[in-house]
């Protein structure tokens, strides 16, 4: 059995390596599509701030995903839990990797709960699955890529009313960009203070302390954008053109602001199962044991290493096919997903980080109206996401039933 175990880490990189090459689409192809970055740029700068947010932030989700899906006491043999659990892991990478092979942005996330409960269902009836905790988490697939696309609706058509809008299109970039982004930084330094691992370490323990701080680096940073948005030049007539040229620098940040937010939510779907299968594997029921901290490093390394080989694939969908982008349209788009993906993180909810990104990607085309949005790829985006949660319950299913005839348990 500690073979099993010690292979579930090998199936969890796997896993991780699928999420990192499916939701790198995620965080980095609105600058992609928009040409804000290149490809090369934007899978070394998604890999590296996936692995810090996963090793950051990735804990409280981890915990949902690890010991919420299934209980505990449903399941009595923990030789049969943990071949459940590497059924799942193993079902929900491969319904991944096949996803990504199509170019598809489905959710690592509805993969892995998908699989879980799958076996669960088999190895324990219904009973065995926590259904009010999936029912909650169901609701936040819903919530997610409608709060996504809410936010970046209105964050487009703020943009479109505070500087397009205007008589000086350029002049009123410098006054509302840096604004825009002291409050992204306040946003992304209090999910990085507010009870997390590097809170911690800077023994910060109160959250009134937390914001203050946050806030003032929010505050800096709007000095810092400000005088660099003064003294930038722009080498073109066009107002719109140089808005957009403005805005590209902006959008880069908001990128990383979603490939981190994206790193603290996703690095769940790989690792949670293995933090449950270790203690498994020595016969222990310990579902609510804490999640080590070389496994988060463990998904974040895997995480990395799909950004920068398969991550091209679903990049372009997300990226070009859905609507076209510009950089207003794509800082946007990573401002609704990331906002709304962060906070989900900080409650412990593992929503789809997919999910919010393709409805924040709407939420923008929508702003130009429904001619903007090519309702094919949704329609073909849908069904893979409505597909996700059964075929990855049938195979975890199939998965179980060979694993238990082979071990004989």
């Amino acid at each position: 059995m500690m073979i099993v175990g010690g292979g579930s880490a090998i199936i969890a990189f796997y896993m991780a390596w699928s999420i990192g090459a499916n939701d790198v689409a995620n965080s980095m192809a609105t600058a992609v599509g928009a040409k804000a970055i290149t490809f090369k740029q934007a899978v070394l700068i998604a890999g590296v701030l996936n692995f810090l947010g996963a090793v950051l932030l990735g804990p409280t989700v981890a915990s949902t995903i690890k010991s919420g899906i299934i209980k505990g006491g449903a399941i009595a043999n923990p030789y049969v839990l943990m071949l459940g659990f590497v059924a799942s892991l193993l079902a929900a990478a491969l319904w991944v990797t096949l996803s990504t092979w199509k170019e598809m942005p489905i959710s690592t996330t509805h993969s892995v709960i998908g699989a879980l409960i799958g076996f669960g269902i088999l190895a324990g009836g219904w009973n065995a699955v926590e259904w009010s905790v999936v029912g909650k988490v169901v609701s936040s697939w819903v919530i997610s890529p409608f709060a996504g696309c809410v936010i970046a609706f209105i964050v487009f058509r703020i943009i479109a009313r505070l500087i397009f809008d205007t008589d000086n299109p350029v002049r009123s970039t410098k006054l509302v960009g840096p604004a825009i982004m002291g409050f992204t930084a306040t946003l992304i330094s209090s999910s990085l203070l507010l009870k997390t691992k590097l809170s911690e370490i800077l023994a910060i323990t109160d959250s009134i302390q937390a914001l203050l701080i946050s806030i003032i680096i929010g505050l800096i940073i709007w000095i810092i954008a400000a005088i660099m948005l003064k003294n930038m030049k722009v080498k073109t007539d066009d107002e719109y053109l140089q808005v957009e040229s403005l805005f590209r620098k902006l959008q880069v940040i908001t990128s990383c602001y979603v490939a981190f937010s994206a790193g603290a939510n996703d690095v769940a779907n790989a690792i949670a199962p293995v933090a449950a299968i270790l203690p498994l594997a020595e016969g222990e029921l310990a579902l609510s044991a804490t999640i080590p901290t070389e496994l988060l490093f463990l998904g974040g390394v895997g995480i990395a290493a799909g950004c920068l080989t398969w991550g091209r694939k679903v990049m372009k969908t997300v990226g070009g096919r859905i609507t076209s982008l510009t950089n207003t349209r794509g800082f946007s788009v990573d401002f609704g997903a990331a906002t709304t993906v962060l906070i989900a993180s900080k409650m412990g909810l593992p929503i789809s980080t997919s999910h919010t990104v393709v409805g924040a990607v709407i939420g923008v085309g929508l702003a130009r109206g429904l001619e903007a949005v090519d309702l094919s790829v949704i329609k073909n985006i849908i069904k893979s996401w409505l597909l996700t949660v059964p075929v990855a319950a049938a195979t975890s299913a199939v998965i179980f039933i060979i694993l238990r005839f082979i071990v004989g348990v």
